[in-house]
């Protein structure tokens, strides 16, 4: 429960980005040592929370002090490459300073990159020791398994380095232009979640890599247009429908600098998904994707056979959904496989053959993620939405099978890190109105201390503002076709009148508006609206995520079709409440978000006033392949379908007052798909407003930015929809 203050003040926009942060000062990235001695976190500075510093809780003495201040150790390769610029885009990687780290598996070093270079902290002795001196930027900076190297790319080419002596070994040197050894593609990346292009053996003998050959990806050309200068960006896109990477897998020997070449098959056409290594070190499993993303393999390579086999195989007649849910057992030949194929997310136990030994979870709901396995006590740890679909909660299960168990008691969302062997756990923890508590939990649940308890008293900064806010009431209604539909719903503490509303979405796959988890600016935003008279509402429409296969799939070839139909199911709910106003009911999202907004002004017209799209699609055939083909197959054999989900069609329908903006830089949704749609809805004679922004990219970063952004998206709605 928030506590309530008899001089609340009155939140602003430009609070929402002024440090102090509102969210308090809770750590991220929070990673307990393979010791299980100590957990270590980034957190940012009172005076600029996107700085960020290392820290470290010490659980036996329960001291904390920061193991590193990132302006101490700025590295002279301050500036970013584009490509690490591009990577921390795809990876959503948040603030400046030391923004990532890792630990060695024994527990003894620590090493974390910093412009450009990377640092190497060695427990119980003074400072790091800075690895790399090069002028060149390294990006992907692993430590190997046991610590004895560390291994980047440089210049498109695998390098690896023993860290005691210093001597560095070029693993590739051919390198360059169209070819990429180590890297992940862009829709690997982007897409795939996949960040790396290479995987170390468990005892370092070993390192597999892929080689990706760009040179029959299109090449677009696009403007990245700054405040004071325009660059001509030529980059390898490959958009529905057109050519991918080709991509070959490489198991090169440390020791002999030899190398083995795995078949992939005969079709080239395909997704290199996910690399792997079996505990044995001999054996390098891949998930090999089918192009149209029906069928999946799971592949074992045997370096010392030179022989290969497909372990399992998963196959949809819409699409298979990626994750990262394999965990090779220790102590028998087994591993634990996330699968969908009864139509929910739930773990399997299987042998290392392939042969599955029981079905671990079931039911009608899904597992988020594989948490923790402690092979000892028998137990498996996961995180799912088995008491609801909008909160994670920590649950335990047997190997053997049997009845799941939920360790986690508070309601709301938790964020779970394990220790390597289970016994301990970090909770970040938080609600809708409440910022993230961070806590350490034996792993039966019982807390053992506060690492960020990020209480509401009177010295933190959100205090000032919380007397008033609302809390919002999370509930159900039923489409005409009986599906049950979760929404969430602000409004302002005294409805004297009927209240103009702003419906806030995203609506694509893989993702989910109605959580019971702090929101971090958008939340605020969403408080700061209801303070000037709004009701905030958000629904989770089909096609989203964390409801089961079946939710998901009617977007399959029709994307733009189910979402609008159950976004205006919410608005007849919504006109149902006596406060709110049915003429002033705006819309807003960013990028399948902007997408929705614009499909719901010109598809529905007649339920939403005023809308704002931000960085939004307009054509599926200008988005990439494995996205978009995921959900809509290619636009070669399914042109009917790209046109009837592309925005165009229906924009001569527009009523209303709409605004679009998007960042002038954005390599994800181009700005091309905002700029065709500001000429045909000129060329319409349809008036509209734009706000775009010099030199940002799809997230439009910035604090200043975010400032001016969400001023101008307010303005527009106080304009349009009245309020006060």
């Amino acid at each position: 429960m928030l506590t309530t203050f008899a001089n609340a003040e009155q939140l602003t926009i430009e609070r929402i980005f002024e440090s102090p942060s509102l969210d308090g000062n809770a750590p991220t990235k929070l990673k307990v040592s393979p010791d299980s001695q100590r957990v270590t976190f980034l957190k940012g500075k009172i005076t600029d929370y996107e700085k960020l510093d290392l820290w470290e809780y010490h659980i036996a003495s329960g001291k904390t002090r920061m193991l590193f201040d990132s302006d101490k150790l700025q590295s002279d390769k301050v500036e970013l490459s584009d490509e690490e610029k591009a990577r921390r885009e795809r990876m959503r990687l948040k603030g400046t300073g030391i923004v990532s780290y890792e630990w060695s598996e024994d527990g003894k070093a620590l090493l974390f990159p910093l412009g450009g270079d990377v640092y190497y902290h060695k427990l119980g002795q003074q400072g790091a020791k800075q690895l790399l001196d090069t002028e060149a930027f390294e990006t992907d900076i692993k430590l190997s398994p046991k610590g004895n190297f560390i291994s980047y790319i440089r210049q498109q080419n695998l390098y690896i380095k023993h860290i005691e002596t210093g001597a560095e070994t070029a693993i590739t040197t051919e390198g360059g232009g169209d070819i990429k050894f180590g890297m992940a593609e862009f829709v690997a990346q982007e897409e795939m979640s996949r960040m790396t292009g290479y995987w170390w053996s468990p005892d370092e003998s070993f390192i597999a890599f892929t080689k990706v050959d760009e040179g029959r990806v299109d090449v677009i050309t696009r403007s990245e247009i700054y405040a004071d200068d325009i660059k001509m960006i030529e980059q390898k896109y490959p958009a529905a429908g057109k050519a991918n990477v080709k991509v070959n897998l490489a198991i090169h020997n440390i020791d002999t600098n030899k190398r083995q070449w795995v078949d992939l098959g005969e079709n080239e056409d395909i997704y290199f998904a996910r690399g792997k290594w079996m505990l044995d070190s001999k054996t390098f499993t891949y998930q090999w994707q089918s192009r149209d993303q029906q069928t999946l393999e799971l592949r074992a390579y045997n370096v010392e056979s030179k022989s290969q086999k497909t372990l399992l195989t998963e196959q949809s007649d819409t699409w298979i959904n990626l994750h990262d849910d394999l965990v090779f057992l220790k102590k028998s030949p087994q591993f634990i496989w996330a699968s969908e194929k009864d139509g929910y997310k739930h773990l399997y136990l299987m042998e290392n053959s392939g042969k599955q030994i029981r079905q671990l979870t079931q039911g009608e709901w899904v597992v988020d993620k594989l948490e923790a396995i402690n092979e000892d006590a028998g137990l498996i740890y996961f995180t799912g939405r088995k008491d609801t679909p909008i909160e994670s909660h920590l649950y335990s299960v047997p190997l053997t099978g049997g009845e799941v168990t939920r360790i986690t008691s508070k309601e709301g969302f938790h964020d779970i890190e394990f220790s390597s062997d289970a016994g301990v756990y970090v909770d970040s923890f938080s609600t809708i109105n409440r910022p993230p508590q961070v806590s350490l939990h034996r792993a039966d649940g019982k807390q053992i201390t506060w690492l960020e308890q990020n209480k509401l008293d009177h010295n933190h900064p959100l205090t000032p503002y919380v007397e008033g806010w609302t809390k919002p009431e999370f509930g159900t209604f039923q489409t005409e076709d009986n599906v049950t539909l979760y929404y969430r719903l602000f409004k302002p503490e005294n409805l004297k009148k009927k209240h103009p509303a702003i419906v806030f979405l995203y609506g694509g796959p893989h993702a989910q508006v109605v959580q019971n988890k702090w929101y971090g600016n958008r939340g605020l935003l969403m408080q700061y609206w209801v303070d000037q008279g709004y009701v905030v509402f958000s629904v989770d429409n089909r096609g989203s995520n964390y409801r089961g296969k079946a939710f998901e799939d009617p977007i399959y070839k029709k994307m733009g079709a189910i979402e609008v139909a159950d976004q205006v199911a919410g608005i007849k709910f919504l006109r149902t409440l006596p406060y709110i106003d049915a003429e002033r009911i705006g819309v807003h999202g960013h990028s399948y978000g902007g997408y929705m907004t614009l499909m719901t002004m010109f598809k529905a017209p007649e339920y939403f006033k005023a809308g704002v799209a931000g960085a939004p699609v307009t054509d599926w055939r200008l988005y990439d392949t494995h996205y978009t083909e995921r959900y809509m197959g290619q636009p070669q054999l399914d042109d009917k379908a790209y046109t009837d989900s592309s925005v165009f069609p229906y924009a001569k329908n527009l009523k209303g007052p709409l605004l679009i903006y998007h960042g002038m830089a954005d390599d994800n949704v181009l700005f091309t798909h905002s700029t065709r749609l500001y000429k045909y809805l000129q060329d319409l004679g349809i008036p509209f407003e734009v706000m775009d922004y010099p030199g940002k990219k799809h997230s439009i970063k910035g604090k200043a930015t975010g400032t001016h952004l969400y001023k101008t998206i307010t303005h527009f709605f106080n304009r349009n929809l009245q309020p006060y």
